[in-house]
């Protein structure tokens, strides 16, 4: 009986043991992850023009992207929302930005139009954003740039794998209807 009740014992020391690594390594992956989609979330934010990034915070935890900061009016907020929401691995936004505009009668109103161009801005703010995480594309060689959703690529490119990345990745990005591929290849080989 005592033999049995040691070797329960050293078993369960043992399984005990051998689970903290596994949790820590678990712990720092999340970790990690929160951190990459928290750095591509801020340089998101950084390439859209439309948005003054340096009065927003991102902080994510377990894939939850929590915008605060203030921003002009109601619009901006939502453009801030919308731009992080597509990132890759992001679970949802908790948008607790604030507006600081004096009253409503200062928003604006939002027509189709201003709607397409907002929109069109938050896919070539993406479209860029992805190109310059991505360490196998030359982002800062590639021009994008929307028109009712239609994407245009200009620039060069190194290979006909990069170009064929580049327009994948263009047209899989939310809410792009086309992509006209206008990249020029380098390599001659």
């Amino acid at each position: 009986m005592k033999r049995s009740i040691l070797s329960l014992v050293v078993v369960g020391a043992l399984t005990a043991s051998a689970s903290g690594p596994v949790l820590a390594d678990s712990k720092w992956e999340e970790t990690a992850k929160d951190a990459w989609i928290d750095g591509k979330a801020e340089s998101t934010l950084l390439f859209n023009t439309h948005l003054n990034s340096f009065d927003i915070n991102t902080d994510v935890q377990d894939g939850v992207i929590i915008l605060t900061g203030k921003v002009d009016n109601t619009i901006d907020k939502k453009l801030a929302e919308e731009l992080v929401v597509g990132i890759d691995g992001v679970e949802r936004v908790d948008n607790q930005l604030t507006v600081v505009s004096s009253s409503d009668d200062d928003e604006p109103m939002i027509d189709e139009e201003t709607s397409a161009k907002l929109t069109d801005a938050k896919i070539a703010t993406v479209v860029k954003s992805r190109y310059l995480m991505d360490s196998d594309i030359s982002g800062l060689d590639i021009d994008v740039d929307v028109n009712n959703s239609n994407v245009v690529l200009k620039g060069t490119v190194e290979s006909e794998s990069e170009r064929a990345l580049a327009v994948e990745i263009a047209k899989n990005t939310a809410e792009v209807e086309s992509v006209d591929d206008q990249l020029t290849v380098t390599d001659t080989e």
